[in-house]
């Protein structure tokens, strides 16, 4: 089988999850999104782990699954699985996409929290064109994430979106001239986010998409608010602030 298994490097509070079959433009093989489902696991366990970077080697993202690789399978309902799990991960997770995001790796990208883009990326869902039926999942977050219009562009129209219209859509959090730059900026993005109190960080995160899905639980907000209302954190932001220095957050 070409290429490797996705790889997982947890550094502290930072973990990285890259995509290595950069000679077939990343595509993702049934034994991928299993390893991809045990790493995200992994990571969720580990209560260290703020962060999750996701990339890919090469001049591309992700190429979405090889559909002919496995006869009978069904890969709207893997990529279901796996992007339904990866909007749910407990750490803020940022894709970091230099090129390419095709088919299924698109609504992948779209379960992350932030997404940075090169100009030299696209998008593009063949799904109609090959008679392929997005699952509910996906259709879901291409309406919340990029609104009905964009939505029906994509996967009705089978659009090609190129680096501009991503950013236009609301795909791109960030756009940056290459790749150099988007590395400089993923960097920067990260350290940012590394930066806040866990606490409030990992809480919001949760209950903004929940309430993005109209399934807020009031019960679990009020507690995580007087959670984060009772902590040190909070005595050290406003410590911080008040001393006008970098705050030193502990997670409690």
């Amino acid at each position: 089988m070409p290429g490797l298994l996705p790889l997982l490097h947890i550094d502290g509070p930072l973990a990285r999850i890259t995509l290595r079959r950069p000679r077939l433009a990343n595509r993702l093989e049934l034994v991928d999104l299993q390893t991809l489902q045990q790493q995200l696991q992994q990571v969720n366990e580990d209560s260290s782990v703020r962060v999750l970077l996701l990339s890919g080697e090469g001049k591309h993202f992700c190429s979405g699954f090889n559909i002919d690789a496995v006869p009978g399978v069904d890969a709207g309902a893997l990529f279901e699985s796996l992007s339904n799990a990866w909007e749910a991960a407990r750490p803020i997770t940022v894709a970091r996409i230099q090129g390419g995001v095709y088919g299924g790796a698109t609504d992948l990208a779209l379960a992350c929290d932030f997404r940075l883009g090169a100009q030299a990326c696209e998008m593009f869902v063949p799904a109609a064109r090959l008679g392929l039926h997005f699952y509910q999942g996906g259709l879901e977050r291409y309406v919340s994430r990029l609104g009905l219009q964009w939505a029906k562009r994509v996967l009705l129209a089978g659009a090609t979106l190129n680096a501009q219209q991503m950013q236009d859509s609301g795909f791109l959090d960030q756009l940056l001239d290459d790749v150099a730059t988007l590395d400089q900026a993923i960097e920067a993005h990260l350290n940012e986010l590394l930066s806040m109190a866990p606490l409030a960080l990992l809480g919001m995160k949760q209950h903004l998409n929940a309430i993005a899905r109209g399934a807020l639980d009031v019960t679990a907000l009020q507690r995580d608010l007087a959670r984060a209302n009772a902590s040190q954190d909070l005595a050290e932001g406003v410590a911080a602030w008040q001393a006008r220095r970098p705050p030193r957050f502990v997670g409690r």
